[in-house]
């Protein structure tokens, strides 16, 4: 073989039409169907059933508390969930929920470290444990050494299962955006928590980033975010996302979505993974905007067409290979109207996008092989055209 040719196709095999290096860790991906997400939390075990439900999903983030009732911690439950799942779908991509910073009850390391440690709790300037809404939920000091440390440790060794594939990072609004902990702590403090997470960042990053895949709640419209969050992806292999669609910070609905919408788009063009959860029920009365994806229970009986179809059409504006969607009505699987279901829309043969979006005013526009998408976020509607 001619020395050019062989060089040419041993280069192939690392590396894509674009030039860019194929990652393996990544989740497997298709055009042929809607790709789907799925995120969620049950602190029982799961049913044959529902696992069966779950081995049908490329990518899983197991949420705090799975199977901790049952299994003795979320650790513990994570994995038997995830040695279950892959048993049945082993190229299914697993990821393990750890906060960046709040003190969630169910995770057996994390009581036994605070046992030990108890200085490793966040304190307010008058030396009183500072508190989540809820009154009862603490915080890791993260800006001290040995604290970023042990998180780092409890995320090694539960990645380190071949069952798990990576780790799904939340509150990293929380800690980037001043007002929550300045209220809490002060600014001063509230510095040294944000810089050290920066610090556990990059070291997870060193750590882990070249074996699994890291995924992060952290793009945000947000003022603090010039960007939108965007330049902290450097960290990550993708953003999840949620609170996305809600007007705030005094933009209008649609305003507020299409800078959304513009972050994920360059995001998702780019490789990043996307993924996006929509509400498909109002936010529930207890729900903090933009924070926590609280959702009413939704009428399963309901006609639910409508507004799903708007749901994946702004996820089909923004898509790209690694993008998945998970429109939902709340994580906790024993209250939701939509678990182990499915809809029409999730079967119908989709094809890959025939290009980017098109934007005239609020109105987008984009082709699949399989489907005309037509999107508008001023009057909250959506046309599935399917061929």
């Amino acid at each position: 073989m001619n020395y050019k040719v062989y060089m040419f196709l041993l280069v192939a095999v690392f590396f894509d039409i674009e030039g860019n290096a194929q990652n393996k860790k990544l989740p497997e991906f298709s055009w042929d169907t809607m790709p789907l997400y799925m995120h969620l939390r049950k602190a029982t075990a799961f049913t044959d059933e529902e696992i069966n439900y779950l081995s049908k999903f490329p990518l899983i983030t197991f949420e705090k508390t799975t199977g901790s009732k049952t299994y003795g911690s979320t650790e513990n439950g994570t994995i038997v969930a995830a040695k279950a799942v892959k048993k049945l779908n082993p190229n299914a991509t697993i990821l393990y929920y750890k906060n960046v910073i709040i003190n969630w009850d169910g995770y057996k390391d994390d009581d036994y470290f605070i046992r030990k440690n108890r200085d490793a709790l966040l304190v307010d300037e008058n030396g009183k444990k500072a508190l989540m809404p809820n009154k009862k939920t603490g915080f890791f000091d993260i800006s001290k050494d040995y604290v970023r440390k042990y998180w780092l440790d409890n995320v090694t060794e539960v990645t380190s299962s071949p069952y798990i594939d990576g780790v799904f990072m939340d509150a990293n609004i929380k800690v980037l955006v001043p007002g929550f902990f300045e209220s809490r702590v002060g600014a001063e403090k509230q510095k040294d928590i944000q810089a050290g997470y920066v610090t556990m960042m990059e070291d997870l990053n060193t750590q882990l980033g070249s074996d699994n895949v890291l995924l992060a709640n952290i793009l945000r419209v947000r003022p603090e975010f010039k960007d939108v969050g965007r330049g902290y992806l450097k960290y990550f292999d993708g953003t999840y996302l949620e609170g996305f669609e809600h007007e705030n910070f005094g933009m209008t609905y649609e305003d507020y979505l299409a800078k959304g919408i513009e972050a994920v788009q360059k995001s998702a063009r780019e490789g990043e993974i996307i993924a996006m959860t929509i509400g498909i029920g109002q936010a529930s009365k207890n729900a903090v905007a933009g924070i926590d994806d609280v959702r009413e229970k939704v009428n399963a009986n309901s006609d639910l067409t409508k507004r799903l179809d708007y749901i994946l059409a702004i996820f089909l504006v923004c898509a790209e290979k690694h993008s998945y969607i998970y429109p939902h009505d709340g994580f906790g699987i024993e209250r939701s109207s939509v678990w182990l279901k499915t809809f029409p829309q999730y079967q119908k043969r989709l094809g890959a996008p025939k290009g980017y979006a098109k934007k005239e005013g609020y109105v987008y526009t984009r082709s699949f092989e399989y489907l005309d998408v037509v999107l508008d976020i001023k009057n909250k509607t959506a046309q599935l055209n399917w061929k």
